[in-house]
């Protein structure tokens, strides 16, 4: 076969057919790079739908393909079979526009949350009319009426969906710009493709309106496609980079807790050598104070012995910190409600909020195994460290909630907020912006040893002059644990 008979024949054959089989293969390679994905390991809050998003792509790309099969065999089927033919495809139209407007609402609505429960099963409802009504119009062969609800299909899941999820993947790359600003661009440029394509897509009269430029749609809801193929599967390495952090993070972990095991052990025999000075000291000083004032010395010889007294009890509180932070050991646990303790903590403070806006959201959670003492210690010295950082007022936040089996509480303040170069110091220990004799620089690092031995962790995010914000997460209580044993 020569070259020119090659290119007769590609000529004969109508451009809508590479159109919808370019079109078909940008969402059948986008649903197959969603596909191959391993999202188990993600605390992203994509990784829970995005395989609605990939289903939806095969789907749809299927669908698009099988529309070739009556445009390339229309003159040899009879009129039921190409009847038959269309059901068949709307009902592939319908699962897919489904699965991509279902994907955009859980999205965009707060998990767990009671207020927008009723919005996720709108995109269901809608779903089941029109199969309900494809399956009434199944015994009538009437084409008129199935071009009727492809249009009314289209309007309500497909550019309805297009649009919603398009909204919420730009809403989303605000979300991950912490995480990586190329990717946060990439989810951006995939929301606005997806608008386009809703439009595109969804609005089956859609030919009139382009008629003036004279480009098929085909070739526009092809190229669309393509580049939301092109821009999801960017997007797509932001799991990359979040595994990547979560390494280098662990990898921090571990050398911390490597580090303070090894202070621990020196600060515990530091403390017990200090002790036994500091406790003779502590009652030579007493016995000179007493014997002074029996003798009527002079007051300023007794205020300066009572200034070494302040100073050695000053040591001795310090000491006891250091025994403290070396004594990292288990306790007996017991079942505990976390909110009543951070309840109980604030009452403690309370008297250091009245120049404060406290705003507190404690959901409902399951109980946690702890230990009381230790926990109120962890949330008085960070809801302290707040205040300190607030001393001419503010707003505090203090929420709680449930995800997954792990208890979540989010404390934010609007005070000074800590430096970018000294976020990774703030656990360790003896590390502190206080001024000299405001404080060691170990209750972060006594925080951060309880909250491990509870299995939980705990992580720091602020900015100058903004405000920090302290999230501490702990493993619910085992489900065959009864309520009756929750710690009150």
């Amino acid at each position: 076969m020569t070259l020119m008979s090659v290119y007769t024949l590609l000529s004969q054959i109508p451009l809508v057919y590479p159109l919808y089989f370019f079109y078909g293969a940008a969402f059948l390679f986008l649903g197959i790079s969603i596909s191959v994905k391993d999202l188990k390991a993600s605390e992203l809050k994509l990784a829970d739908y995005l395989w609605m998003l990939g289903i939806f792509g095969l789907i749809h790309g299927a669908y698009e393909w099988f529309q070739l099969y009556p445009l390339i065999h229309g003159e040899h089927l009879s009129r039921q079979e190409i009847f038959l033919v269309k059901v068949i495809l709307l009902y592939i139209l319908v699962l897919s526009f489904f699965l991509l407007m279902q994907f955009g609402v859980l999205m965009l609505t707060a998990p767990g949350s009671r207020r927008t429960a009723w919005v996720k099963g709108i995109p269901a409802l809608i779903a089941l009319v029109w199969i309900f009504l494809l399956w009434r119009q199944a015994g009538r062969v009437d084409l008129l009426a199935l071009w009727r609800m492809e249009s009314g299909i289209r309007y309500t899941l497909g550019l309805t969906g297009g649009l919603v999820t398009g909204y919420s993947l730009i809403v989303y790359s605000k979300e991950v710009r912490s995480i990586s600003k190329r990717m946060a661009k990439n989810f951006l440029y995939s929301g606005i493709a997806l608008v386009i394509y809703g439009l595109l897509a969804g609005v089956p009269d859609i030919r009139a309106v382009l008629s003036v430029v004279r480009l098929p749609v085909e070739l526009l809801r092809g190229g669309t496609a393509l580049f939301l193929a092109y821009f999801i599967i960017k997007a797509l390495n932001i799991f990359n980079i979040e595994t990547r952090q979560k390494i280098e993070r662990q990898t921090r972990l571990l050398l911390r807790t490597e580090k303070l095991s090894s202070l621990g052990q020196m600060a515990a025999g530091i403390a017990h050598e200090i002790n036994n000075p500091l406790a003779n000291a502590s009652l030579i000083s007493q016995t000179l104070t007493a014997r002074l004032k029996g003798n009527g010395a002079a007051n300023d010889m007794v205020e300066k012995l009572a200034a070494i007294e302040k100073n050695i009890d000053r040591a001795a509180v310090i000491a006891q910190e250091l025994l403290l932070f070396s004594r990292q050991k288990e306790t007996e646990k017991m079942s505990l409600d976390i909110n009543a303790i951070i309840q109980g903590s604030l009452t403690l403070l309370g008297y250091r909020l009245k120049n404060i806006d406290l705003r507190q959201d404690l959901t409902p959670v399951p109980a946690v195994m702890g230990d009381r003492g230790k926990l109120e210690q962890v949330f008085i010295n960070i809801l302290s460290n707040s205040l300190e950082a607030m001393p001419e007022g503010g707003r505090l936040t203090v929420a709680s909630s449930e995800k997954n089996g792990l208890i979540e509480v989010r404390l934010s303040d609007t005070g000074t907020g800590i430096a970018e170069e000294n976020l990774p110091r703030i656990f360790d220990p003896f590390f502190t912006t206080k001024e000299i004799g405001e404080g060691t620089g170990l209750g972060l690092s006594i925080c951060y040893g309880i909250i491990k031995q509870h299995g939980g962790e705990i992580e720091i995010s602020s900015t100058e002059r903004q405000g920090t914000t302290v999230v501490v997460t702990l493993p619910a209580r085992e489900p065959y644990e009864k309520d009756s044993d929750r710690g009150r």
